[in-house]
Order: C-alpha cells, then structure tokens, then sequence
C-alpha cells in the first residue's frame, strides 16, 4: 500500500491533526556475496523500492507520540524527550527511540514529534526492516530538527542502535543499503572500511522476485555463530604458514594449493566458500559494469550452490525455490541472507513473471506442503524525504 490518502486519513484519525511532511526509507536485499562479510570480503546489497514511510508533525510539548499500522495493536506509545532508556514493553518503538538517543545526544529540542509509520516490507523475510525504520526515523529527526548530519552519519547511527540499543551484533551492511542506496544501482561494499563502488543494475526487463520459504529460522543464529567459529578454524590452520589477516586475502589457487593442510574437510569447504564468493562477488561488480545480465545471473546460480554445499545453510525448503527458479526460466537465483529459510532471490524477464510465480509456487507447494510468497521489485532510493507529500 502507497495510499498517501490512506495514511493520512491514519494519521489524523490517530493524531487528530494533519501530518506536515513524510519520509521513506527502503528494505534491502543482497544480491550476493553471502557470509563473507565477516570473514574480510564483499558484499552487494541494493536499497529496494518497497520499505518503510513515516509521516511527522511538529508537537507543541517535548513529548514523542509514535504509532504502527503494521502494529495497531500496540497502539500508541508515549515517550518524553528526556526518558529514552530501552523498555521491553516498548516494543518495536525501540528503534526509534535509539535513533532519538544517539542523534540528540545532549541537545534539548523544545519540542517533541508525532510520528506515523507504515512499511510495506514483508514480515520476517529477511529484508531489514530495523534498519527501515531506523533510517526513516532518522532522516525525519535531521530534517525536522536540523541537525545537519551526512547520510553516513546517520547510517551509523543505526548500526549503533543495532548493536548498543537494540543488542544485536550486526554489521554495517543493512544500514548502509538502506541508507546509501541508488535508484537502479547495486553496491560493491567493503564493511570494514565502508568503500564502496555503485554499479548499474538496470536490465531492459528484468526485475527482482524475491521468495519467501515462510519457514521459520530456528537455527539460524546458532549456526550462523557455528560457521564463523569454523571461519576462525580455517583461518588458524593457513596461518601456520601464512600470515593473512581474514580468509578473503586468499585467492583460490592459494587455498586449493594447501587443501591437505586441512585435517578436517568441512573446515576447507568453509574456506572454499568464503574466498569463492568473494571473487564472484568482484566478478559480479564486472558484469553489471559490462551489462551482462546472463554472467551475473551465472555467478548467482554458483553463489546457491556455494552456499549450500560447501558452507552448507540453505535446507530443503531454500533450495526447493531455488531449483524450481532455475528450471522455470530465472536467468539467476540464489538464497540470500543467513539461510536456514528466509528468502531467495530469482531475475526474471518482467513479461515472464505472472507464469514463474505460478510455476514455482505450485512446486514448492507441492513439495513442501505450504506455499511461498513471492514479491516483486525493482531496486530503489535510499532513505530520503518524500517532497510535496505524494507517495504514489
């Protein structure tokens, strides 16, 4: 829904005034480069056009009011300007709060805001909606309050909400897309040191389905702390005789020329993933410089297969969409995210989209049991105000 006569009408219904001015930022996917951030490599996210709106006005008292469409239940939650500590019974307008936090930091604004919030990011399929909302937020407090920060500025406010607020220990990644993105243009990130190189991702009818298992990712931290765990083992083994500061230094002759130094086969194939997915995701880089759909959507289909026998975190359900994508017509498909359920991504000529649904939803039904969902995208702008207020 981009209703802006919608969302309005919610605003003065919750707020009992009209809204002054309306902000958006995106959700984000990565289009690979998977688990490798960690380990010293590359990712290559892209902002989505679908995310999060947030629609504020000016109040007259230094209280903060904040309101979800996609959690009406909740209703509104009050917040003065000076009691921002986290509360469990808080909820979801903890990330918000971290955002006022961190970014007044010391200042005292003589008024506080009225904040509106829709996201039209699909629930639990791995499309960073914290980051979302932090960024929205964001933006929506250095406009309203003048606060003069660059957009990378408020990227990492977020991930400090992310990691000290909130108290998950996540990388740049999400933030930066989120914050960062272009319309029509995918990232070539560095999370270490936050270089970054755009690249233009627009193919003449070719469009992004994402696909989400609606599985439920139980294991997914724990094996995800399970894998960075074996990263580290790998990495100890070549630095008997190497001296590499993180796996992605390697190349993968150097790692296949010292394969029997590995007493434990699992632990290379780790490594075979890691310095494998960090060279296609530079390879990627190139083929979108060079317009070549058909070899990025090759290095997609290696990046699933990768993943799913060397670091081995995709499951049944993952590669069920995955393979029904490949056999139905997708020029590229592979998981992206932790793994363990979540989403695949699949290219798809636009014209061909309406039947490679069906086809593929009907498979995984099939096997599986339940349907998938599925979402179509284009990739978007970063985290920006929406002038004029049309949302349409």
């Amino acid at each position: 829904m981009k209703d802006m006569m919608k969302l309005s009408e919610a605003f003065t219904n919750t707020f009992h005034e009209e809204f002054e001015r309306v902000f958006f930022a995106p959700g984000r996917i990565n289009l690979i480069g998977e688990h490798i951030d960690y380990n010293g490599g590359h990712v290559f996210p892209a902002a989505l056009t679908f995310g999060t709106y947030a629609l504020v006005r000016r109040r007259t008292d230094r209280q903060c009011r904040f309101y979800s469409m996609n959690f009406p239940e909740a209703g509104v939650v009050t917040v003065p300007l000076g009691e921002l500590d986290y509360q469990d019974a808080h909820g979801w307008v903890n990330y918000p709060k971290a955002m006022l936090r961190y970014m007044l930091d010391g200042r005292e604004p003589s008024f506080g805001l009225d904040f509106l919030y829709f996201g039209d990011i699909p629930n639990g399929a791995g499309l960073s909606s914290s980051a979302s909302i932090e960024l929205v937020t964001a933006v929506a407090l250095n406009e309203v309050y003048d606060l003069n920060f660059d957009q990378l500025d408020l990227v990492k406010f977020g991930q400090r909400a992310e990691n000290e607020y909130i108290g998950v220990n996540s990388g740049i990644m999400d933030q930066y897309a989120v914050g960062m993105g272009k319309k029509n243009q995918a990232m070539l990130l560095d999370c270490d040191t936050l270089e970054c190189t755009y690249a233009p991702f627009e193919f003449e009818d070719v469009l992004v389905v994402i696909m989400n298992t609606n599985k439920r990712r139980e294991l997914a931290e724990s094996k995800y702390n399970e894998r960075r765990q074996e990263c580290d083992t790998a990495l100890e083994v070549l630095n008997q005789e190497l001296n590499i500061r993180a796996l992605c230094d390697l190349d993968s002759d150097t790692l296949e020329e010292r394969q029997d130094r590995f007493e434990d086969e699992t632990i290379y194939r780790r490594a075979r993933h890691v310095v494998s997915e960090n060279e296609r995701t530079r390879e990627a880089l190139r083929a979108l410089q060079a317009g070549d759909v058909h070899r990025f959507g090759e290095l997609m289909d290696a990046s699933h297969r990768s993943l799913d026998k060397d670091y081995d975190v995709t499951g049944v359900e993952l590669n069920t969409l995955v393979e029904s994508a490949w056999r139905h017509g997708a020029i590229g498909a592979r998981m992206t995210g932790a793994g363990f359920g979540g989403c695949a991504i699949a290219l798809v000529r636009e014209h061909e989209i309406p039947r490679f649904i069906d086809e593929v939803t009907a498979d995984y039904e099939r096997q599986i049991g339940y349907a998938p969902t599925c979402y179509v995208a284009s990739i978007g702008e970063g985290a920006h105000e929406i002038k004029g207020g049309s949302i349409s």
